[in-house]
């Protein structure tokens, strides 16, 4: 479908909700289906069977590479992790300010801080190599940026990048200091891919209204950086976990989750604003979380079959379902990584995505300019005397 300009204003639903906005050949999300893809592949297959490297290609050049080309392209983006002199220089000074927020907000000023040590120029003034290479060295630097943050926020030392690891082994190397065991490292990395994109959400489109102002990469990921961080959007997964610590046990489960429906709160990790059926991205995660094994997996399992069975009894007709965030966390938990980072190693993967938008949104010189309606006092009203 091609979108037309309109002449006119016209009035939308709050949030933009079904209302499309542009065209892309990056993907899609079908909600009424349970499906999502990256181009014209199953998002969920993808993280089945193919590593996060071969995706992050997929949605950089447009293909997916054969063996020869996934080695080239990881070598060339793995040499990239590195942090100039001048962003590691700064890093402590970043991570003390930022504290209290967390790696999360200080990755915002540590990407532009980059992006300017780098040299990156206005979307609108470079060609797309260009454009593409400075994707590809924000989206290398963002574990790196992420994992040194986190680290020197607890007092420790940074852990040097490996060009031998994979991306989500890496990661992990990064942020532990150790080498990871293969089950969890490829855990991670089928979580990493199964984030790399998701439609249009509010960190996807905040970058594409950012790029459509024809500013550099950094700029556009930096604000893209502060959507994710709302809890409302990328913030759910350690607050999915956090409910499972507060029912206890399987006991507790029927009555606290009934008290907090009734309430009208929400049941982080369950519900969707796109999805009326079960979240792909659950279901996968799930498989994934049973392979690992243990009472937390066997406790999850137990909240979620419970909690849509009451959800289902007080909310009829809602269809509300657990969403990726409710086993992401439990995924996550389990191989090791601390809550706090939840939400920053969903951004070491959205980041593949954001960029792929932003490079995309890059190719049209017409700035995203809406409207809004006024609704205040009726203007022009005499000014009052000073």
């Amino acid at each position: 479908m091609t979108i037309t300009e309109q002449t006119t204003p016209i009035s939308v639903p709050r949030g933009l909700k079904g209302v499309v906005v542009t065209d892309t050949a990056l993907g899609d999300v079908r909600g009424s289906e349970g499906f999502y893809h990256y181009r014209e592949y199953s998002a969920v297959e993808l993280a089945a069977g193919r590593t996060f490297e071969d995706v992050w290609h997929l949605m950089s050049e447009g293909f997916l590479p054969d063996a020869t080309q996934r080695e080239a392209f990881a070598s060339r983006t793995a040499a990239l992790r590195h942090l100039p002199g001048e962003v590691r220089d700064a890093l402590p000074t970043i991570a003390r300010a930022c504290t209290p927020s967390g790696p999360l907000a200080g990755l915002r000023t540590a990407l532009s801080l980059f992006g300017s040590a780098a040299g990156f120029r206005p979307l609108y003034d470079i060609d797309p190599d260009a454009r593409r290479a400075d994707a590809l060295a924000a989206c290398a630097v963002v574990p790196t940026l992420l994992t040194a943050l986190h680290r020197i926020g607890r007092g420790e030392e940074p852990v040097e990048p490996r060009d031998d690891l994979p991306y989500a082994a890496n990661y992990l190397y990064m942020l532990t200091g150790q080498e990871p065991r293969p089950d969890r490292a490829r855990a991670v990395e089928q979580y990493l891919i199964s984030t790399i994109d998701h439609g249009f959400n509010a960190s996807t489109f905040t970058a594409r209204v950012i790029a459509s102002t024809g500013t550099d990469v950094a700029a556009c990921l930096a604000g893209a950086v502060g959507a994710l961080s709302g809890p409302l959007h990328g913030g759910a997964p350690s607050r999915a976990l956090d409910a499972l610590d507060a029912i206890g046990t399987p006991d507790r489960i029927d009555g606290w989750i009934r008290r907090r429906v009734l309430a009208g709160e929400r049941l982080m990790g369950f519900g969707h604003p796109v999805y009326r059926t079960e979240d792909p991205r659950s279901r996968m995660l799930r498989g994934i979380a049973e392979s690992l094994g243990g009472p937390l997996v066997d406790f999850a399992v137990q909240v979620e079959e419970r909690a849509e069975a009451i959800l289902a009894e007080l909310k009829p007709g809602r269809d509300l379902h657990i969403n990726v965030e409710f086993y992401a966390g439990v995924v996550m938990e389990l191989c090791g990584l601390p809550r706090e980072m939840f939400t920053p190693t969903f951004a070491s993967a959205r980041v593949v995505g954001w960029s792929a938008n932003i490079l995309e949104q890059a190719d049209d010189s017409k700035i995203i300019r809406p409207l809004a309606r006024y609704v205040g006092p009726s203007a022009p009203r005499p000014l009052p005397a000073a």
